[in-house]
Parts: C-alpha cells; sequence; structure tokens
C-alpha cells in the first residue's frame, strides 16, 4: 500500500514539474509583449507627455499587471528618491531588485538595461530612437519565445509524466 501511495507520489510530483515548466514557456511571451506595451507608453510619454520620468513609469506600473508591475513600480519610486543618483543607477537598481520574478531572460534584461543608459540623459529624439530599437529587440526575443514554447511546451509535460513513470517502474 505505502508503495502505491508513494508511487501515486512521485508521478504526481514529476508531473508537476513538468506542467510548471510548461507554464514558465507559455509565460515568457506574455511578459515580453507586456514590456514592449509597457514601453510603448514611455514612449508615448516621452513624445507628448510633460511628466517626469518617475510619474512616467508609475503611469506605465498602473497600466501593467502581473510580474512585471513591481519593476515599472520601484523604478519609478527609485527616481522619486534618486539622493543624487543617476537616472541609470535608479532604473538599473529597479530592475536588478525586481526581474528575479519574471520569466524573462538575461537577453531581455540586456535589452531593457541599454535603453535605461539613454533614458533621462539624452534629448528626446534619442530616447525615442532608443526605445524604437528596443521595442524591434524585444519584439525578436518575443518571436524567439513563442518558437521555444511551440517546441518545448508539450515536450516538457510529457518528460515531466514519463520521468515519474520511470521512477515508479524502477521502484517496483
Amino acid at each position: 500500500m505505502l508503495k502505491v501511495l508513494g508511487a501515486v507520489l512521485i508521478l504526481m510530483a514529476t508531473s508537476k514539474l513538468g506542467f510548471d515548466s510548461a507554464r514558465q514557456l507559455r509565460k515568457r511571451p506574455r511578459q515580453i509583449q507586456e514590456l514592449r506595451s509597457g514601453l510603448a507608453i514611455l514612449k508615448t510619454e516621452i513624445n507628448y507627455g510633460t511628466r517626469p520620468l518617475a510619474e512616467a513609469f508609475e503611469r506605465i506600473a498602473e497600466a501593467a499587471s502581473g510580474e512585471l508591475k513591481p519593476v515599472f513600480l520601484e523604478a519609478g519610486r527609485n527616481l522619486k528618491s534618486s539622493d543624487g543618483k543617476s537616472t541609470y543607477e535608479c532604473l538599473k537598481k529597479a530592475i536588478e531588485d525586481k526581474w528575479k520574478k519574471t520569466v524573462m531572460g538575461e537577453e531581455e534584461k540586456g535589452i531593457v538595461l541599454k535603453l535605461c543608459q539613454v533614458l533621462g540623459s539624452s534629448n528626446r529624439s534619442d530616447q525615442l530612437h532608443h526605445l524604437d530599437l528596443a521595442q524591434e529587440n524585444l519584439q525578436m526575443e518575443e518571436n524567439k519565445a513563442r518558437e521555444e514554447q511551440e517546441t518545448y511546451e508539450k515536450m516538457v509535460k510529457t518528460l515531466g509524466v514519463l520521468s515519474g513513470a520511470l521512477l515508479v517502474i524502477l521502484m517496483f
């Protein structure tokens, strides 16, 4: 009886690992899309708005949901209480502190950090140009993430179930 219970628990645990990995693969393209939407709002604020960058990030946070909301909120807070730090330092700190809670990788983080080097330290047209470049690069990353999702999502689910089945078979 205990062996059967153990077998069921192992099968459930490995299946959950597989399905959790598949969920991460599904979330990444969505989060990249949400990041691109946030940058579109920022572009509008820079192009047409007169708000300070801190308020622009807080506005983006209001429109955001999920794991990216804290990144934008923290960026806005850091910019408001900058204590003599540069815009880049404030934004980098927010990204370093809150990026772990997203499923996005180092590629996306690098794109955003490159953009942050320009924000607040160059003229409007240069900032808009770099925002466009970041949008294009994030679009490419989103396409790659969708391809990875299509390629690996079903495989990791199956791998989770089958690895549990293999462990159960080896137990008996």
